[in-house]
């Protein structure tokens, strides 16, 4: 972003302000960028940093599909990075207010564009971000995930601090955005883990199970 331009300077500002906890000055000078923008960009900038300071969900459900609707307007490279954290927080916001199917939607399309990030903390952060929201709305449904076989084994496996299985299934799991090669991904760590054979045997049924479900529903 362009800090020259009067608008962005004052979101640098109110972030500053964010960073030092002075949540009522952070408010405020959004509020001033948003008051004082010149176009539809600069619009996009200011309703994005609003929403992250209104007091209820409805609230920042209206600046951030206000923030998408202005993002769709400049529709070009300038807001192709905005549109991963912008569909995810569209879609926490409506998981706040009970509607997950919505939600949904936009976790697929946050998803769908992780891929305009460049590689790096941010873009690994947001990842685990949209699947969170994946897992929390019908996508939970995919295979080894709701209350199933794989949950009961990462709540033992982390109750015993089992560091070296953690490593290997955590990553898969919590990154999941349930394309192909992320099910792939997660099903080779579980087999992995499989063959050790070294886990004790509730835990190794509940491993097996939890690949059974998985190539039954056709993610192996």
């Amino acid at each position: 972003m362009n800090t020259d331009q009067q608008t962005v300077a004052l979101c640098a500002e109110g972030m500053a302000a964010e960073a030092e906890g002075r949540d009522d000055d952070a408010r405020d000078l959004f509020l001033a960028a948003w008051d004082r923008a010149r176009d539809d960009y600069e619009a996009c900038v200011a309703a994005h940093y609003l929403a992250r300071h209104q007091p209820t969900p409805e609230a920042a459900l209206r600046w951030n599909l206000t923030c998408l609707e202005r993002a769709d307007r400049v529709g070009d490279a300038r807001v192709a990075g905005f549109y991963p954290s912008l569909h995810g927080t569209i879609g926490r916001s409506l998981l706040d207010l009970g509607r997950p199917a919505e939600a949904q939607g936009h976790f697929e399309a946050a998803a769908d564009a992780l891929g305009t990030l460049p590689a790096g903390p941010y873009a690994d952060w947001l990842r685990l971000c949209v699947a969170r929201g994946l897992r929390a709305t019908a996508a939970a449904e995919a295979p080894g995930y709701g209350a199933g076989p794989l949950t009961s084994l990462l709540a033992l496996l982390c109750e015993r601090a089992d560091l070296e299985a953690l490593s290997l299934l955590l990553p898969p799991y919590t990154g999941n955005l349930h394309r192909p090669e992320d099910e792939e991904r997660l099903t080779a760590a579980l087999r992995m883990l499989h063959a050790e054979r070294r886990l004790p045997d509730a835990e190794q049924t509940l491993l097996g199970a939890s690949i059974g479900l998985r190539a039954g529903a056709g993610a192996a």
